[in-house]
């Protein structure tokens, strides 16, 4: 769409100064007022013209108004000008949203005569990427007069008195780099009688002029004439040049030289080598002698023609003496004249159209470029601005523009000679987190030309993911007993971010262990991941617990993951052997009696100890450490049953004390002692007359005195002895009853010990009803025994020459409170009635 709009307060201001110098060309005025006064904007585009010459600061207009765009955005954006030239003829003051003039603009250096005269430039804003273009056309003031390549030396001619009225003289051209209506407009010849101008327009639109006899010479008149030639401008106030003409009246040259053709074309490829021959032009003199010979010069031509281009002055060959560039001049005029000796000369043109040579590479320019890009940029996320150009022209100068490799990325045209790199998928950092992308530039030329530039993208994090663990659960062994702080375990997980979020921190979940926190159990290092041990296990009250370790990364929100680790406490040889039975007293001794006629293998007791250990730690083994005599009895290794290992006789000893060493198996091994009394007989007199010899005193001295001291001294001592055992057996039987009580280890099980050998070779026969109730909690079953059928215990006390014979009816010996013996299950025991 197009937009008119007032001219800039600036351009307005210039020109009111200017308004007398254009009085009474109101037309070209009004078209350079409108001219000035339209801003065409199309599609992002606009247009400004402006005089050349305005000082530096003077205003061309508001960008900010004719964008549609406000300050603030101006600023945000970073609104800057890029262009290709050195020179920035313009400033843009983003505080106003004006545009100003930076620097001098000359329009003759900028463009020549090159007409409109304009340039342009881009405006780029970024936070989001905007790319507007504006032109400003540079409009012409007269500051140049017309100026003759030679004013300072005079136009020399000698023409012969004979030469017919109507001959043309061509004459220097004046330069005068303005254009359009300041453009070098009018010649003026001084006057005079023989002489008048002719004025002949180029294609280009430039003028030369020639001097044309109107009247025949007269040497003998005026052997010697001096014009003047005035090259006036169309400018306000004109201006104007002068050079001098001498012209010397020769003798008669009737005829001048004559080309073949008025007009001469031709081709030439750009980059034609210094030498080449071009074109050859011919021209003919119908005098003879001297006034026949002719010599052939290149004319001062506007431009750098004359520079480029020599002919033979003798056969007219034209040849390239300099650069030829398609990309300066596409085309190129030379006048050409043919001159005899008598003076006369003839004139003829030259065209020379250039042939573009594919010579120029494309040139790529980077506007803008952002990186690192975050990897969560969306698919047409703009990453890059560039500006490729050609500078020659059709196919050579037609560009395609494409990305070395596969990446994620494509080239989108914008503006003209401007590209977009814009990503074509979503990102991962942790697959890639650098891209070098090429970017190539190919004309269409024969044969292409191309170039190429780098942009190394960095693609920067973001959270996306959790930190992971190399398993899904751990576990982890520790030894009971261990010293508070010791490390137990190390977890460790990785994360895939970088930087803060691949930063990872281990927490210990919120969890419950036996009813207390877990954090009285164990600690964890939260940048290592090291578990640490609280306090000190004991593996005979807890054998595992199960923990949660969080790995939390930093980033921002946080993500985690959970992991499982199960420490399991691993037993130590602690605890030494426990023996249930016999159970040692320190009163009354017990004897577990033998008839004589026990045979070989005769079961005399078992020996009952538990380890609250595990594993090889709780195997036990029975040793038989010391005996009455050693080779009636021995102990299973195993079981810890006393059996006979001969035939009983009358010759033992009826008293027999074993002593048996429990060991278990642990490193080192730990072990227990129990010492088994034995009573060998087959009646209770027997055993009363052999313990109550064991049990006396030794005899009294016969002094009476001696006695009665001693027996009062015995006495006082009994009594107090008497009741410091009595308390400590209370104290004792109380504690043992505690210990067994709160051991967490299941109890071997264990037949009471007032039975017979399996194969009924005993004499008394041991048999008891019993019920068994369990729980969940073992340690709280109930065992009840029920009558005896028989039980023979045999106690022997010290102090009293008597037999005891006990019957019980309700309780055996093991029948203490809470007995752990209830503890350990055994198959036999699920029987009603048994034997044992």
């Amino acid at each position: 769409f197009f937009v008119v709009m007032m001219a800039t307060r600036g351009s307005l201001t210039y020109l009111s100064s200017r308004w007398p110098l254009f009085y009474g060309l109101r037309q070209q005025i009004g078209l350079l007022m409108f001219l000035l006064h339209v801003v065409n904007m199309v599609g992002g585009q606009i247009r400004y013209s402006i005089p050349e010459e305005m000082k530096k600061g003077s205003v061309i207009g508001n960008v900010a108004q004719d964008l549609g765009l406000d300050l603030k955005r101006l600023r945000s954006g970073r609104a800057r000008i890029v262009t290709g030239e050195n020179i920035h003829y313009t400033e843009l003051k983003t505080d106003k949203g004006i545009l100003v003039v930076n620097e001098r603009i000359d329009r003759e250096q900028l463009c020549g005569d090159v007409t409109p005269c304009s340039f342009s430039f881009e405006v780029i804003l970024e936070n989001p990427m905007e790319l507007h273009r504006i032109t400003v056309e540079v409009l012409d003031i007269n500051d140049h007069a017309p100026v003759f390549p030679n004013k300072d030396t005079a136009i020399g001619f000698e023409i012969s008195e004979s030469a017919a009225v109507g001959v043309q003289f061509p004459l220097q051209s004046a330069d005068d780099l303005d254009v359009g209506q300041n453009a070098l407009q009018d010649y003026i010849l001084s006057p005079n009688d023989n002489f008048i101008l002719k004025q002949h327009a180029n294609p280009d639109g430039g003028k030369y002029v020639e001097m044309v006899l109107q009247r025949s010479l007269d040497r003998e008149k005026h052997p010697h004439l001096s014009l003047k030639l005035v090259a006036v401008d169309g400018g306000t106030p004109q201006r104007s040049g002068t050079v001098n003409i001498d012209i010397t009246v020769l003798d008669a040259n009737d005829n001048a030289p004559v080309f073949n053709q008025s007009v001469y074309k031709a081709s030439v490829m750009e980059n034609t080598t210094k030498g080449t021959s071009i074109i050859t032009v011919n021209a003919t003199d119908a005098d003879s002698g001297s006034n026949g010979l002719i010599t052939y010069s290149l004319s001062k031509t506007k431009g750098s023609a004359g520079n480029i281009f020599t002919i033979d002055e003798n056969t007219g060959t034209v040849s390239v003496s300099g650069q030829i560039d398609y990309e300066k001049d596409r085309k190129y005029e030379v006048r050409v004249e043919a001159k005899d000796q008598g003076g006369l000369t003839g004139t003829s043109k030259i065209i020379l159209d250039v042939v573009d040579v594919n010579d120029n590479a494309p040139v790529i320019n980077i506007m803008s470029f952002s990186s690192p890009v975050s990897e969560d940029a969306l698919p047409g996320t703009t990453v890059a601005i560039l500006n490729i150009k050609d500078a020659d022209s059709d196919k050579n100068g037609q560009i395609k523009c494409s990305i070395d490799g596969k990446l994620p990325f494509k080239i989108e045209s914008s503006l003209t000679n401007y590209y977009n790199l814009i990503s074509d998928q979503h990102f991962d950092r942790e697959s890639v987190s650098e891209f070098n992308i090429t970017i190539i530039a190919t004309d269409l030329g024969s044969p292409t030309l191309s170039s190429s530039t780098q942009l190394d993208l960095k693609i920067s994090d973001v959270n996306d993911n959790a930190p992971l663990f190399d398993k899904n659960s751990y576990s982890a062994y520790i030894t009971e007993n261990n010293s508070p702080g010791i490390s137990i375990f190390a977890v460790s997980a990785r994360d895939s971010d970088w930087n803060q979020n691949a930063r990872i921190s281990y927490l210990l979940e919120d969890s419950q262990v036996s009813g207390s926190p877990v954090s009285n159990y164990v600690s964890l290092n939260s940048e290592t991941g090291v578990l640490t041990a609280v306090r000190s296990f004991d593996y005979e009250q807890m054998k595992q617990l199960q923990i949660v370790v969080k790995a939390q990364d930093g980033g921002s929100p946080p993500l985690s993951s959970n992991v499982t680790v199960k420490i399991l406490i691993q037993d130590q040889n602690d605890n030494p052997p426990q023996v249930l039975y016999p159970v040692q007293t320190g009163g009354s001794l017990v004897a577990e009696m033998v008839p004589r006629s026990a045979d070989v293998g005769y079961l005399v007791t078992k020996v009952v100890a538990v380890d609250v250990d595990s594993g090889q730690n709780a195997w036990l083994s029975y040793k038989l450490q010391k005996a009455t005599d050693r080779a009636l009895f021995e102990v299973g290794l195993q079981n810890g049953e006393i059996r006979t290992i001969r035939q009983v006789t009358d010759k033992d000893a009826v008293k027999q004390r074993l002593t048996v060493i429990v060991e278990d198996n642990g490193q080192p091994s730990r072990s227990a002692t129990v010492i088994v009394n034995v009573a060998v007989a087959d009646s209770f007199p027997e055993v009363l007359s052999e313990f109550t010899d064991f049990t006396h005193d030794k005899e009294y001295n016969d002094n009476l005195t001696f006695y009665l001291v001693l027996a009062l001294a015995v006495v006082s001592f009994l009594f107090i002895t008497c009741l410091v055992v009595i308390i400590s057996v209370k104290i004792y039987r109380w504690r043992q009853s505690r210990i067994l009580y709160h051991s967490n280890l299941p109890v071997i099980p264990y037949y009471p010990p007032r039975y017979s050998d399996t194969l009924g070779t005993g004499t008394l026969q041991h048999v008891y009803n019993y019920e068994v109730c369990r729980t969940t909690d073992s340690r709280k079953s109930d065992c009840k025994f029920g009558r005896a059928g028989s039980q023979n215990v045999l106690i022997m006390d010290p102090r009293s020459t008597g037999t005891m014979q006990r019957i019980q009816s309700e309780k055996s010996i093991l029948d203490e409170p809470d007995s752990p013996l209830e503890k350990y299950p055994d198959p036999l025991l699920k029987s009603t009635n048994t034997t044992l």
